[in-house]
């Protein structure tokens, strides 16, 4: 039994307010300062330095890099003690040219090491791992969409992609907002944030359609209603998966890369993160709202929710009248509320 309803539904035009401000400025970011892609997709070269010092930090690394001509230098540490180790890396350049040569002298004479290894990455790896990501993002979009059309309804699988889409752009904005790189991990963790997104979804979406034979009982005498009953059944179910899923992924970003230093953890866990997030916020205050609202567009819906105001309105010829508008027509019953008619049920 519901204690309380959370009132979502009704206030679509807000939540779709906050969404549009919150795509505009990811959106802006996108467009204004673009994404900053990393040494796999752009091509360049990588110092490998092991044996660090304890006392040599990543911005040390960094720092003696564009020292020695190097236009921008990432630096990024694991391990630990004698297994710690340092890979530094830069533009494209001329291995034999006289910057290569000064970049492995400055980290050899900041480090104390006197071996430093430099290898080339072409733009290429970076190209094919996209490529090979698109094709495995275009199949999973039609499996899903195919899955939730047969399994649920059609228009919730429209509107599970539509949330998925949100999602990415609004996690792919915040980090071109911040300015973060993009590698393969954070490639590999938006493709994993799409599952996190679809999940939260498709647990509302089921919900509802668990519900739907209760379509017409007092609280849930319209589709509007009924899902908002149905939210709040599962609201606290999303909101406690989300929160136990951003609890290890934010001690893996702060405790790990921040404190510990591991900052190869950095990109996959800050993109989890941004991604778990917005997707438990769309599941609630996105896809079911938007859902609801198509859904009360059909005919039958619409009847249902006029004759519906009209009686709350103390209107009972009101109400008659729009009965007597559909004479005629098959009536709405158990098995087409349920979608368990066959030839003869009235298309919605």
């Amino acid at each position: 039994m519901i204690r309380r309803r959370f009132r979502i539904v009704p206030h679509l035009r807000r939540w779709l307010l906050i969404s549009a401000v919150l795509l505009a400025v990811a959106l802006g970011g996108l467009l204004g300062r673009g994404l900053e892609l990393s040494l796999e997709f752009v091509g360049g070269n990588a110092y490998r330095v092991e044996g660090v010092p304890a006392d040599v930090s990543a911005d040390d690394l960094r720092l003696a890099a564009e020292g020695a001509g190097a236009v921008e230098a990432v630096a990024q540490l694991s391990g630990e003690g004698a297994d710690r180790a340092a890979i530094v890396r830069t533009e494209a350049l001329d291995p034999d040219g006289p910057v290569a040569v000064a970049i492995r002298a400055a980290l050899s004479a900041e480090t104390g090491v006197a071996t430093v290894e430099e290898t080339f990455v072409g733009p290429s790896w970076g190209e094919r791992i996209t490529q090979q990501s698109l094709r495995a993002l275009i199949v999973f979009l039609v499996v899903v969409a195919v899955y939730i059309a047969v399994r649920l309804d059609r228009r919730m699988a429209v509107v599970a992609l539509l949330t998925l889409a949100h999602d990415v752009v609004l996690s792919v904005g915040v980090y071109a907002l911040v300015g973060l790189r993009v590698s393969p991990a954070t490639v590999i963790a938006f493709l994993t944030i799409l599952g996190y997104s679809l999940y939260d979804t498709v647990v509302v979406f089921d919900r509802v359609r668990d519900n739907l034979h209760t379509l017409g009982d007092p609280g849930r005498r319209t589709i509007l209603e009924l899902v908002d009953d149905s939210l709040s059944e599962v609201i606290g179910r999303s909101i406690n998966t989300t929160v136990t899923s951003l609890l290890p992924v934010g001690a893996l970003l702060v405790v790990g890369a921040g404190v510990l230093g591991a900052t190869t953890l950095q990109d996959l866990a800050l993109a989890l993160f941004i991604g778990m997030a917005v997707g438990g916020y769309s599941s609630i205050l996105f896809a079911a709202p938007i859902y609801a609202h198509w859904k009360a567009r059909e005919p039958a819906e619409a009847r249902r929710i006029a004759r519906v105001a009209a009686k709350a309105g103390g209107d009972p010829a009101a109400a008659a009248a729009i009965d007597a508008s559909y004479a005629g027509r098959a009536p709405v019953t158990t098995e087409y509320v349920r979608g368990e008619g066959r030839r003869g049920r009235r298309r919605r």
